[in-house]
Parts: C-alpha cells; sequence; structure tokens
C-alpha cells in the first residue's frame, strides 16, 4: 500500500514522506571512524562477506552487466555491483517515478539538473561526514573547486564527477559526395547555411538538415550571439557586462526561432523535429534521407560505418563553425562537472557505498578501470597514451560509463587513449577542438554548486522552454506569444533562478 501510495508522488514530495517514513540506511554521521584500539573488530569486519549494490546509471547502448569493466570492478573490490540504466526516453520521468518508489539503488549517476533536483527536495543523503571517515583517496583527487559545486546549503550530496577538460563535442557534418557533386562550398555563415541547405534539398529530394527534440541547435545558436552551455543546452545562462541574464530573455533569442521556423516552414529540417529521438537523427543521416545533423564526436564511428554501409562510395566532412552576425565565431564547449554521484536518503549501509566508491579511485584500480593493463589494453609513449586495439575497443569501449568520480591531475592523461580507440572517432574530435580553438565559450556555471532556485525549478522551465520553441518552430502557436513565454518562464521560478545564478556568480567570478 505505501509503495502505491509513493508511486503518484513527486520528486518534490519526497523530503516529507522521508520524514514521516524514516530512512531504510544509517544518517551520515551515525558511526564512528574506527580507533587503533578497535583492530580486532576492523580484522573481523574486513573477513565478513561485502554487500552487493546496485546502482542506477544514464543512458547508453549496451548492458553494463555484462562488461570487463564492471567484472573487473567486482572482482578487484571485493563488492559486487549489478546495474540498471535510465531510458533514452523520458529519463527525467522514469527517475522521479523510481525515486517516488524508493527503488533501492546505492548510488546513482546523475546530471547536474537531476542533482539539483533530487539534492534540493531532500531525496539524497548529504555525505560530507561519510567522506570525511571513509574517503581518503577521493579527497585527495577531487579538486576543492569541484567539492564546491556539489554543495547545496553547504552540504555535499554528491561526488562530483569532472571528465576531460573543455571540450567541443559537436559539429554539423554534411554528405561531402553530395556537396562535390552539387558544388557545394563548406557555408561559413548562416546566410551561407541557408543556402546551402535550400540547394541540398531542391537538387537531392532529401531533408537538408535532420535533429530532435532539443528545438535548439547548439552550431546555429551562437551565429544569434546565444552560448548558453549546460548539460542540455537548454537552460544556459551569458555573462552580459558583467551579469549573468538567461539565453531565453536574450533579444536574439526570438530571431533565432524565426529563422528556424523559417527551416521548418520551407521543410529545410526535420518535419518531426519533435518526435524524433537521437537514434532517429542517426539514421536519417545514414540512409541518406538527410543531409546534414549535428553529430557529437563519440557518435562519428557509429555513424560513418552505419553510412558506408549503405552507401559505400558516400563520404562526410565537418562544416566550419559559422561566423555570428558581429562576423565573430562562437562555440560552444563542455567543462566543469559532468555528473554527480548522489546516494538515495533510504540506500542501506551507506559507509559500505563510500567505502566502495572511494576504493574504485585507489591509483591502480581507477587507471586499470579507465584504461586496462598496460602492454594489454594500453601502452604509453613519451608520456602519452596509446589504446592497444582491438583488445581496447572490445574491453574498454564503455569504461567511461562506470566512472564515479575521477582523478583530477591524472584522468585527463589517461583519458587520451579514448580518443585514439579509433581512428574515425580521433578524427572527429582532433577536428572538433582544432576548428573551435580560440573562440570556445564555456558555461560561466561550470563549477557552480547546485543553486537551490535552479534545483527547484530548472527541470520545469527546461520542458516549459522546449514544448513552447517546438510550437514555435512548427508553427503549432504563433510566435508573436514569445513575451506570454517569457512572461510565464519568469513568473514561474525564472527570476528566482536568475538571481540566484547572479548572486553565486558576483561572489565567485574571477
Amino acid at each position: 500500500m505505501l509503495k502505491k501510495c509513493l508511486a503518484v508522488l513527486s520528486i518534490t514530495t519526497l523530503a516529507a514522506s522521508i520524514t514521516a517514513c524514516g530512512s531504510g540506511g544509517q544518517s551520515a554521521g551515525s558511526s564512528t571512524a574506527p580507533a587503533a584500539s578497535m583492530a580486532p573488530t576492523v580484522l573481523a569486519d574486513a573477513n565478513k562477506p561485502k554487500p552487493e549494490f546496485k546502482a542506477l546509471l544514464q543512458y547508453a547502448r549496451f548492458d553494463p552487466n555484462t562488461e570487463v569493466v564492471a567484472k573487473f570492478l567486482n572482482e578487484k573490490t571485493g563488492y559486487k555491483v549489478t546495474y540498471d540504466m535510465l531510458p533514452v526516453e523520458n529519463p527525467d520521468d522514469k527517475l522521479n517515478l523510481l525515486m517516488a518508489n524508493k527503488e533501492q539503488y546505492a548510488f546513482m549517476l546523475l546530471s547536474g539538473p537531476q542533482y539539483s533536483k533530487l539534492a534540493s527536495s531532500g531525496a539524497l543523503e548529504p555525505i560530507d561526514e561519510l567522506v570525511n571517515k571513509y574517503g581518503t583517496n577521493m579527497k585527495n583527487v577531487i579538486s576543492q573547486n569541484s567539492w564546491n559545486g556539489a554543495k547545496l546549503n553547504g552540504k555535499i550530496y554528491g561526488i562530483p564527477q569532472t571528465g576531460s577538460g573543455t571540450v567541443v563535442n559537436s559539429a554539423l557534418i554534411v554528405r561531402q559526395d553530395w556537396m562535390d557533386e552539387l558544388g557545394l562550398k563548406a557555408p561559413t555563415t548562416r546566410d551561407e547555411l541557408y543556402n546551402v541547405m535550400k540547394t541540398l534539398k531542391e537538387k537531392k529530394n532529401v531533408m537538408a538538415l535532420s535533429g530532435g527534440k532539443s528545438p535548439l541547435i547548439p552550431e546555429i545558436l551562437p551565429t544569434f550571439g546565444l552560448t548558453m552551455v549546460q548539460t542540455t543546452l537548454t537552460t544556459g545562462w551569458q555573462d552580459v557586462n558583467g551579469k549573468l541574464v538567461n539565453a531565453v530573455e536574450n533579444p536574439n533569442m526570438k530571431k533565432y526561432l524565426e529563422f528556424t521556423k523559417k527551416l521548418y516552414t520551407e521543410k529545410l529540417i526535420d518535419q518531426e523535429w519533435s518526435l524524433n529521438q537521437a537514434n532517429k537523427v542517426i539514421e536519417n543521416f545514414t540512409s541518406g534521407k538527410a543531409a546534414i545533423i549535428s553529430n557529437a564526436y563519440f557518435n562519428a564511428p557509429t555513424v560513418q560505418n552505419a553510412l558506408l554501409k549503405n552507401s559505400p562510395n558516400a563520404k562526410i566532412s565537418s562544416l566550419p563553425y559559422l561566423k555570428g552576425d558581429d562576423g565573430k565565431v562562437q562555440v560552444m564547449a563542455t567543462a566543469g562537472i559532468s555528473f554527480y554521484v548522489g546516494i538515495p536518503k533510504w540506500a542501506d549501509k551507506k559507509e559500505d557505498i563510500i567505502k566502495y566508491l572511494d576504493l574504485k579511485l585507489d591509483k591502480d584500480i581507477h587507471k586499470e578501470a579507465a584504461i586496462g593493463k598496460e602492454g594489454v589494453h594500453h601502452k604509453v609513449e613519451n608520456g602519452s597514451y596509446f589504446p592497444i586495439l582491438p583488445i581496447f575497443n572490445d574491453q574498454y569501449n564503455n569504461a567511461s560509463s562506470f566512472l564515479t568520480g575521477v582523478d583530477e591531475k591524472n584522468y585527463p592523461i589517461y583519458w587520451q587513449a579514448r580518443v585514439r580507440k579509433d581512428p574515425i572517432l580521433t578524427d572527429a574530435f582532433n577536428k572538433n577542438q582544432e576548428a573551435s580553438k580560440g573562440n570556445v565559450v564555456v558555461d560561466p556555471l561550470s563549477f557552480a554548486p547546485p543553486l537551490e532556485a535552479i534545483g527547484k525549478y530548472n527541470l520545469k522551465l527546461q520542458k516549459l522552454m522546449e514544448d513552447t520553441f517546438l510550437k514555435y518552430i512548427t508553427g503549432a502557436e504563433p510566435l508573436e506569444n514569445y513575451d506570454k513565454f517569457l512572461a510565464q518562464w519568469k513568473a514561474e521560478g525564472g527570476d528566482e533562478m536568475t538571481k540566484a545564478a547572479n548572486e553565486w556568480y558576483a561572489a565567485n567570478k574571477k
């Protein structure tokens, strides 16, 4: 009965239900670090079987429970962990349901918005004391800057996980064989892109640009002066004369929507944009139905191999990053904290959970979990890491999905092997970084903590923005209603989010 009742609760009501029903596990700080005189007890504990855990990961196209890395971690740490993944479609809705049902996960890999929402609602356990007692490795290898970025009201609710530094993920890719056939030059401005798209549609009878779900195209937004870099690319703030302004309040957002609506009306972009998932977008490109897509470098091998299977003579190239109306190129890049590893408030054996997560950051375990054994999976040449193929691809292709925090000094060096595991991947990554050099823009809140107001309103306002913008683009609602949308966005939490963002920014900007 209780479980059925909880199923209808939203995340924002979890704090109340947790207080009423009690927590399934001990709270942080309920145990005491063992003293030297307690050695016999410690020895007895060490001989006890270690608990088994269930973890929740972000969506990916593989079964985590069959991976070499999962088996390695189980063997090396002595903890057996099994994994579930969020779905590709509506992951936040699924997460809400899992949390309302108090699903027994030991830990969860969460995006920034997910972490903010769960932490601010009281669904996650504060881990400060647990980390101080049992987190020796993580305290040594995770920077204070990152730990500060996991604080909410002075408490830490998750392990901050940074990645490989500042990285430009995506670029527009095009069927270069069609460009050559039609004598088209690579566009360098938005108007030139429009003309290329128009020619490709008319001459090849295809959709010029396929995409899906998000109404925001990361390679076109900056041409309107809209740089809004966050994990989702949908709720970012920009520094305008020293103050943070949300991109939805930038007058150029309406101009961006006018342009995108024009593309939709002229059938230059996918007419099922509002329905498409990422796999459908890739399928449209690789099957020859679309000429251009925005593609992340890590999808490059999948896309190229599938295309060549269908069209052996096809060629792909990356389009240049486009100049804005001011003649400048701006490219959005990711940096800072990528994910947070949270422990549900009701999880059992929280001390053991932290001990396990800390053990994963032991230097040798962490390195082997990331890139395998030297001489077997990778080699080192002049201080640089290179994968040994094909075994690296076979066994460590998905290793990064198992990270729960990284050695911030060494992991970016280890990570070099990951982008060298496939020549197609390496080429796509290098091209993105080289083409964007000197023009990269990073989210001013990259290392900001999960601000309470943003955690409270972010997901709701993101959905409002996405749904409304898709209606504008498809013509389901007139763009003349933009001011009405903006007023609703501000009234339903936008003003509070921007106020909180600016308070942090004023105190922390360099």
